[in-house]
């Protein structure tokens, strides 16, 4: 028996011919919850390095990385023929189409720039964007299933399984809410005790870190239970595209937490 997928307009509200999808509110709030977030973070480091003014500045820069990156992530990990063949759809945003992968490169890149133009310590930024990121996917995750889009696999061993209209007639996990609860709720969570009642906050690009492998590890296990993107299928008829993107995250992820570690013991043996 499976649930009913509770079909939700994806246009949130329109006015005459301009539209407002869920997808695009999601975004925003995104962005405006991690600001909001990153500045409680700032808050927090006792005047250093990203201030309050320096996370409202870097705002602009981070949208930016993240859209183009996320835009060409897409672009190039997921349907490169497609878009090479036509490269005008590529601006094309709204026919839908991002990459997370290619977001965080986008937002890497903006965060790296921004704080060698600034003076700013770039693990120190990185370790609030990575914070904040959670956010972004939780918002995410959840517009992908009031769109009806990366859908699971096919199930008929949970009970909570669902009749996606783009899926078939087979029940199917409903994957996009693993993911809001791993990658977003859970991840969140788990970096904000860290922020808030550890003295890991102080030791740069352990959080960044964390992150990294708390994503990595969640995208890789729901991966099992997604359904491969259907111009792509499996590689070696085993792993999908998103778990071999986040192999690099993980193995970077523990080596920068190792790194950020031995370094903060070998200043303070100093």
């Amino acid at each position: 028996m499976a649930l009913a997928f509770p079909e939700i307009d994806p246009v949130a509200f329109s006015a005459g011919p301009v539209e407002i999808r869920w997808y695009a509110l999601a975004y925003l709030a995104a962005f405006l919850l991690g600001w909001r977030y990153c500045l409680f973070i700032a808050g927090l480091s006792g005047g250093k390095r990203p201030n309050k003014t320096d996370i409202d500045d870097f705002l602009p820069w981070a949208i930016i990385g993240v859209i183009i990156g996320g835009r060409l992530g897409y672009v190039f990990f997921y349907q490169p023929e497609m878009y090479l063949a036509n490269p005008l759809e590529i601006p094309k945003i709204w026919q839908g189409g991002m990459s997370f992968h290619g977001g965080l490169i986008g937002a890497i890149a903006s965060i790296g720039i921004y704080s060698g133009l600034n003076g700013i310590p770039v693990l120190r930024l990185a370790d609030m964007f990575a914070c904040a990121t959670p956010i972004g996917l939780f918002f995410g995750r959840v517009a992908n299933f009031i769109n009806g889009e990366l859908f699971g696999r096919i199930a008929h061993d949970v009970p909570w399984a669902m009749v996606f209209p783009r899926g078939g007639p087979l029940p199917r996990h409903p994957s996009q809410i693993y993911e809001a609860m791993l990658e977003g709720l859970i991840l969140f969570a788990f970096l904000f005790v860290l922020v808030r009642f550890s003295a890991l906050r102080e030791r740069p690009g352990v959080l960044s870190g964390v992150f990294l492998v708390g994503y990595s590890l969640s995208r890789m296990f729901v991966e099992q239970f997604r359904e491969p993107d259907s111009q792509l299928g499996f590689f070696f008829d085993l792993f999908t595209m998103g778990q071999i993107l986040s192999a690099p995250m993980l193995i970077g992820g523990a080596a920068l937490i190792g790194w950020a570690a031995l370094r903060k013991d070998r200043a303070g043996a100093a």
